[in-house]
């Protein structure tokens, strides 16, 4: 086979990868974004899951692609990968998005609400240290981002409990008819989260996508094409519409018992975190976002009215992630590079 076909072929699978990572993201995570929508009964699910998926599509092409950078050019130095590398970098590449997406599936099986955000940089880190060792991680771009991943669920928990007392304490006279209000506010702010993650969720594999095409020589340098945008818009809009049920029920339900009241300040308060982290290029977790956010919502309300036991399984599980699709990835190279060494 040519060149250049070997090129396409490479080309081929890594896009179909990356929009697969993408839509596993879409349906792991659309429980972030509808969980709190449905458990109140704001919306039926179908609703929600429907409009949820055109906001994540349109998105990706509001807010920029400030994160798509940092995560293509941030995270591995691939300045010096050139055509006799080629096969290598492909095959690491490949086996980042096999850990993520490995990783994902396993979390959606247990209806652990898990990072999708750790789980990419947990496979890229693993896959790069199997592959190049620590030379080729870029250590500055990569502590920006475990910085945005521990920061912003703290932000979350610090606006859920914010935006809950300033909340309360403008509807102190309410009537219980506030209840419907708060069901209508939560169609606006549920569509604000969705945006909000589609803007920062889908620029993920726009980035790994472009830095590929820019490996293999496709792209004589790094931008994001506007039919990368597209069809990685499309991917995670398609995830979302498929809805993660299994952890729709975690995160609306285990870790708090959710009122219309605090359903919209938790999709409110985690809108501001992720789309502010969207336009600064910071990839964090919406997962972690929404999940402080119901923590420091019920906490606003009662702090002992939160179910810590669960909400100590869930950060567990973020503390695991980028370890495990690390080695998931490692693997997965090493399988990879046992099969076809030259791929």
């Amino acid at each position: 086979m040519s060149i250049e076909g070997s090129i396409l072929i490479y080309a081929v699978i890594i896009v179909g990868l990356a929009l697969f990572f993408d839509y596993s993201n879409g349906f792991h995570d659309s429980s972030n974004v509808v969980a709190t929508i449905i458990v109140t009964g704001a919306m039926t699910p179908k609703m929600a899951l429907g409009i949820a998926a055109l906001a994540h599509f349109v998105g990706p092409f509001l807010f920029g692609i400030a994160v798509a950078q940092t995560i293509g050019k941030g995270i591995i130095d691939v300045s010096t990968f050139d055509a006799k590398t080629m096969g290598l970098s492909i095959n690491l590449i490949t086996a980042a998005l096999i850990g993520a997406i490995a990783w994902n599936l396993i979390t959606w099986f247990f209806g652990l609400p898990s990072s999708s955000s750790h789980a990419l940089v947990g496979g890229l880190i693993g896959a790069v240290l199997v592959a190049y060792g620590p030379d080729k991680i870029l250590w500055k771009g990569l502590l920006y981002v475990i910085v945005s991943l521990i920061i912003s669920p703290l932000l979350g928990l610090f606006f859920g409990m914010f935006f809950l007392k300033r909340t309360l304490y403008f509807f102190r006279g309410a009537t219980p008819r506030a209840k419907y209000f708060f069901n209508r506010m939560q169609i606006l702010s549920s569509i604000a989260l969705s945006l909000s993650h589609g803007a920062n969720d889908a620029q993920k594999s726009m980035g790994v996508i472009s830095m590929s095409l820019v490996v293999l020589g496709i792209l004589p340098s790094f931008y994001i094409p506007f039919w990368v945008v597209a069809s990685c818009a499309a991917a995670i809009a398609l995830g979302t519409a498929s809805g993660g049920w299994r952890i729709i029920k975690t995160v609306g339900s285990k870790i708090y018992r959710l009122r219309a009241v605090h359903a919209f300040c938790a999709q409110t308060s985690s809108a501001v975190v992720i789309l502010g982290a969207a336009l600064f290029g910071g990839p964090v977790s919406t997962t972690h976002v929404v999940s402080s956010s119901i923590m420091g919502v019920g906490a606003g309300q009662r702090v002992s009215a939160v179910r810590w036991g669960v909400a100590k399984n869930i950060i567990v599980a973020w503390f695991i992630t980028i370890p495990a699709s690390a080695v998931m990835a490692g693997l997965s190279f090493f399988l990879i590079q046992l099969i076809h060494p030259r791929f």
